[in-house]
């Protein structure tokens, strides 16, 4: 997946979302940008409205007001994918939704918004910079995410020039499925890199994302080899039933020490912060029963995870 679009030779981005005050994503105080369009499909996702790569609709149906009173975004809706059903709540025909947004425009108690705006380089960075005594004071910076943020590889390439010029710390969060010329590209850029690796075994990978490692792995072992000067950060959300054995993270530390290493190895535990999402998005969540791991566990595969020689694992 590449997700590339310009005005006037400049390039655009799709983001989602520009959250400010972000302490876990790098150093000191971050401000984070969003990019929709993900190649992977994971079971946990805590971002579901980051996985398209076009804008979508939210429905928060709580804050829709009744069809007695408001029937304004029924009204615009060129496409009439907007419907009441039987009990009186506001429907959408997803499949032939195109997000424009019209309807959330509209919407007076925005029990309709639109996620997903393009976006120019210039205005992502005079938005970070509004925070830039913050970032001084703390050390911190701008850190793009997603979604998988190098699917719009254009784009986070001109943003990450611009923020360094300006002296900007930078950082991004990649799944590292991407093509390898993108990787290298943005190496460089990077202050550090903050690279999932979820899982070693090829076929459990693929069933709870949906695609191979494959490319994900060789994308890690020439980032390391290329530019071993660049800051790696390796993350594992530890999901219970999928990756939260022994062997498994003891397999993963193992891998990115042969590779060459990494500055940090975070275990990170699952948490279903998302799943509201899920509903606004008109999608099923598939891990509602599921519960996070316990402190005592995550201390446990951290000191797993150290035993192999993984730096900062033991701390995180």
């Amino acid at each position: 997946m590449t997700l590339n679009y310009k005005s006037n030779g400049v390039p655009q981005g799709l983001i989602f979302n520009i959250q400010k005050f972000s302490l876990h994503d790098g150093p000191g105080i971050r401000t984070m940008v969003f990019l929709k369009g993900c190649p992977l499909a994971c079971t946990w996702c805590s971002n579901p409205e980051g996985q398209s790569a076009s804008p979508e609709l939210m429905l928060t149906c709580d804050r829709c007001i009744d069809q007695e009173e408001c029937e304004r975004c029924i009204a615009v809706c060129l496409e009439h994918v907007l419907t009441w059903d039987d009990d009186g709540k506001l429907r959408i025909d997803r499949a032939h939704c195109d997000g424009c947004g019209d309807c959330a425009y509209v919407c007076p108690s925005r029990a309709l918004e639109v996620s997903g705006e393009w976006v120019g380089v210039d205005d992502v960075v005079r938005i970070v910079e509004e925070d830039d005594a913050f970032h001084a004071r703390s050390g911190g910076g701008l850190t793009v995410s997603g979604g998988e943020p190098l699917a719009q590889g254009a784009f986070v390439r001109a943003l990450l020039e611009a923020a360094r010029s300006r002296g900007i710390d930078t950082a991004v969060e990649t799944s590292g499925l991407c093509n390898w010329k993108t990787m290298r590209d943005i190496a460089p850029l990077a202050d550090r890199i903050f690279f999932d690796i979820k899982c070693l075994d090829p076929d459990k990978h693929e069933q709870v994302t949906g695609v191979s490692n494959t490319k994900i792995l060789d994308n890690f072992q020439r980032l390391r080899a290329e530019f071993p000067e660049v800051d790696v950060v390796v993350r594992t959300p530890v999901v219970p039933g999928v990756n939260d054995s022994e062997d498994d993270i003891r397999a993963i530390a193992e891998f990115v020490d042969d590779a060459g290493g990494a500055s940090a190895y975070e275990l990170l535990p699952y948490h279903g912060f998302g799943e509201p999402k899920y509903t606004k998005l008109g999608k099923h969540y598939p891990l509602s029963h599921l519960v996070p791991p316990s402190e005592a566990r995550m201390k446990e595969l951290r000191g797993i995870a150290a035993s192999c020689g993984a730096p900062g694992s033991g701390a995180v």
